[in-house]
């Protein structure tokens, strides 16, 4: 067991610091499956409504520890103290699939692949992984933005990696499946200090079974806001297969240094006309700042970066508590210059100069 392991270089933390939920949690199993540096957490998620250990965070502890065959104590749903302790030097994961058991606060499989991924990507070998839970839900990663967005920025980084979504989930309570391929890579910095000109602007109007009218409503929206903002934007529709009725709009824009993205989620009863306006906002205000990232693929880029051969810099409209946290794991781990200029709430610049 763990708890019979010399502790002298256990990383303890605790999770209930500043964010205090499932980003402290994530970062931390990434940094120890990356550092091979054992870690305790107490306190799991003791900053949020739901303290203890879910589905998405046992998902995501299972796929690493096969990665890196590590031990573990506490890896129960609810558990409020979580060991993880890396017993080999990472291996390739060949057709894993972690399924998702259906409970009242289900897993979003995006965040559970997200975090795994950068530390596949090292691993030295393919990996194919499978996973289930929410693929579309609100102020949350979802498959049209990890696909469009996030994919795209860590490919500049040198990490490729293809999502194959065979049936989406629209919220929590609805299950969907996701597949993802990673190739063995060698991760290279980015310096986006300032964003160039625009590349382009995207839309995808994603919809299960739902009537086609929908979509033209959604689609008419988007060309009469940006017809009338002088923002051209590239619209596309995917009609997925879902395990229930499902809506979501995602915009992006790439400049010739940066990405920025932003999702919204239709629901019951709401127009997709208002959907696509929210949406549309979103990214508006992304693109009258100076960011070169937005504060979904700041999250994404960082772990990634502070592996990378050369120095990562880039800009955040807006420097979230979550990003925050997410620097505080790091420097646990790692002596490491992560340098965060700016204050929470206000517009920030991080630097990475890797060791």
């Amino acid at each position: 067991m763990a708890s019979s392991l010399v502790r002298e270089a256990m990383v303890e933390l605790d999770g209930a610091h500043l964010e205090g939920g499932g980003a402290l949690i994530r970062t931390a199993l990434q940094m120890a499956a990356l550092t091979q540096l054992p870690v305790r957490i107490r306190q799991v998620r003791g900053g949020t409504n739901h303290p203890g250990l879910d589905l998405e965070d046992i998902q995501i502890v299972k796929l690493l520890a096969k990665s890196c065959q590590a031990e573990l104590e506490g890896s129960e749903i609810s558990s409020h103290e979580l060991t993880f302790v890396p017993k080999r030097r990472l291996m390739p994961l060949a057709d894993a699939r972690e399924p998702s058991k259906k409970t009242s606060r289900g897993a979003n499989a995006l965040i559970v692949l997200a975090t795994v991924l950068p530390v596949l990507a090292r691993s030295g070998g393919f990996c194919e992984v499978e996973t289930e839970g929410e693929t579309f839900g609100p102020n949350t990663l979802t498959f049209d933005y990890l696909n469009q967005v996030g994919l795209p920025a860590l490919r500049k980084m040198g990490i490729y990696c293809w999502l194959d979504q065979l049936v989406a989930g629209f919220g929590r309570e609805n299950y969907g499946k996701v597949s993802m391929e990673v190739e063995p890579s060698q991760i290279e910095g980015i310096e986006w200090l300032d964003r160039g000109r625009m590349v382009g602007c995207h839309a995808m109007i994603t919809t299960s079974e739902l009537p086609t009218h929908v979509y033209a409503r959604g689609k008419q929206h988007l060309e009469n806001l940006s017809h009338y903002a002088g923002v051209p934007i590239r619209i596309n529709h995917a009609e997925v297969k879902g395990s229930s009725p499902g809506a979501a709009v995602t915009l992006w824009a790439e400049f010739e240094r940066g990405m920025g993205g932003v999702v919204q989620m239709g629901s019951r009863g709401l127009r997709i006309e208002t959907v696509a306006q929210a949406a549309f906002e979103g990214i508006s205000e992304f693109l009258s700042s100076d960011a070169t990232v937005d504060n979904h693929l700041c999250d994404l880029i960082l772990a990634p970066a502070v592996f990378a051969n050369g120095p990562t810099t880039f800009k955040v409209h807006r420097l979230t508590k979550r990003l925050l946290t997410i620097v505080w794991v790091v420097k646990q781990f790692l002596p490491i210059h992560l340098t965060v200029l700016g204050e929470e709430g206000q517009p920030g610049t991080i630097k990475i100069r890797p060791s």
